[in-house]
């Protein structure tokens, strides 16, 4: 049984090991940044799209699908997004052995292939909002080192587009938006940071950018989604225009809301220990695995076993019956690595008396029946998932430090919380002093308790200093 590295000394080493002997992907594939998933990284794969499908479309949001080529001369329309991508787009030239007339951008993202025919739904005020969402692959050619899920080629993305009448209607879908992560990101048990990129920073053609950021240890932070208010800088130049009530024209406001498979990266960077894989009940592959043990029982505790996974399917649990000719011990290891929340143990007497012996990933255990086993089993689910959750907070409050002096910046190391008058001359100063990032300012209230922010830690103004956070992205 091969040890993991420890987490407290260097994430990334122990995240690499992790994802590997949890086996939630092969990057053995051909292509560097372009790996494959394995069953049971594609089982939580599934159970993700499943909570983001539910909490958009809880939303108002509509399932589309656009192809993944996307013509040159569509791309180009709008100068800033484009310039944006231009290192990171794959082009396709031919089509078997022809030259093509116009080249094809394989998709990095999908404003400049869904807005042409924006353009052709919308005419009416009544055609608005017009809210969409697709869950499909785009590429970008990753130049820096790639990492499973953290930084791929091939991106496995959800994302929404919207068209609104007004500012107004598009600040409320980003609002709207931050409430469905939100609910998200409380079925994962994940706690975060919604950030206003500074403008520097703000994604390619988007008025200002929202992201969505994680602490991951030493000073460092992982952006697992991002939400864009574009105002009309797609609509003017795909012409997305529409009549208003009065009879007049008007150009729509846009937003988008992104999210990509670094969602499932962030869940093992904050639940995993130095065990393996910790997974909340939400996106488990098998949110129950349960481990028959014969012993002197001879095989009722195996059909016990398979009777009350049956039961748990039915309620609609994902569950697997561990029948391997391996000792129980070794199946104990197995899906404590793979981070099952919940493993229940039928030894005889268990199968006799119709009970279990529940143990969930965080190694509290206790015996469960032989009344409602469905129930119990649904009960200590959720209790798991709220004591993930607390433990993941605990160490999320402990990931900042309020830092009052450009010198307390450069040794850190935890994400720093500091005073920024919002100049971009202040943040350059302050991003050189850490040799990172000012990450922005929170969109909404920290969970750690702060006071006034006092002067900008950069040029001692007050005129309208607030907390923003830095760290040294991932």
């Amino acid at each position: 049984m091969a040890d993991l590295p420890a987490k407290a000394n260097g994430f990334i080493d122990w995240y690499l090991a992790v994802v590997e002997a949890a086996n939630l992907t092969d990057k053995r594939y051909g292509v560097k940044g372009m790996n494959v998933w394995t069953p049971y990284g594609f089982l939580a794969r599934r159970a993700l799209d499943a909570v983001m499908v539910r909490e958009i479309e809880a939303t108002g949001s509509h399932p589309v699908e656009f192809p993944a080529l996307i013509p040159q001369t569509e791309f180009q329309k709008e100068a800033e997004h484009i310039k944006g991508f231009t290192t990171q787009v794959y082009w396709v030239t031919r089509g078997g052995a022809t030259e093509l007339d116009v080249p094809l951008v394989l998709r990095p993202t999908s404003e400049t292939a869904m807005y042409p025919i924006f353009h052709l739904w919308i005419r009416s005020h009544r055609d608005l909002p017009l809210n969409v969402y697709q869950i499909v692959n785009t590429f970008r050619y990753e130049t820096k080192t790639t990492r499973p899920f953290l930084r791929v080629r091939e991106i496995h993305f959800f994302e929404e587009h919207t068209c609104q009448s007004g500012d107004d209607q598009a600040t409320a879908r980003v609002a709207s938006n931050l409430g469905a992560f939100r609910r998200m990101a409380e079925a994962l048990a994940v706690p975060y940071v919604a950030l206003r990129r500074p403008d520097w920073d703000k994604f390619p053609g988007a008025f200002y950018s929202i992201a969505l950021d994680i602490p991951v240890g030493e000073a460092r932070t992982l952006q697992i989604g991002t939400i864009h208010h574009y105002r009309e800088n797609f609509s003017r130049p795909y012409e997305i225009e529409y009549e208003t009530p009065d009879g007049g024209k008007a150009f729509v406001h846009q937003t988008t809301f992104g999210l990509s498979e670094r969602l499932l990266g962030a869940v093992v960077a904050v639940h995993g220990d130095d065990r393996g894989a910790v997974f909340p009940p939400s996106v488990a592959p098998y949110q129950v695995v349960i481990v028959p043990i014969s012993g002197k029982g001879g095989n009722l505790p195996a059909q016990f076993a398979e009777r009350l996974g049956k039961r748990l399917r039915d309620r609609g649990l994902r569950v697997h019956v561990d029948t391997s000719e391996d000792r129980p011990g070794a199946k104990y290891y197995r899906w404590e690595i793979a981070g099952v929340p919940l493993r229940l143990e039928i030894g005889p007497r268990e199968a006799e008396a119709g009970t279990a012996t529940a143990v969930d990933r965080l190694g509290h255990r206790s015996v469960i029946g032989p009344a409602d086993l469905e129930t119990e089993v649904e009960r200590t689910l959720e209790g798991f998932r709220g004591a993930l959750f607390e433990k993941a907070l605990s160490a999320f409050r402990g990931a900042f430090e309020v830092a009052t002096h450009l010198d307390q910046l450069r040794d850190s190391t935890k994400v720093r919380v500091l005073a920024w008058c919002g100049q971009e001359a202040c943040g350059h100063q302050i991003e050189k002093a850490i040799d990172g990032a000012l990450l922005g300012l929170p969109e909404e209230e920290l969970p750690i308790p702060l006071g006034d922010p006092g002067p900008c830690i950069g040029c001692s103004s007050t005129a309208g200093t607030r907390w923003a956070l830095a760290s040294r992205p991932l």
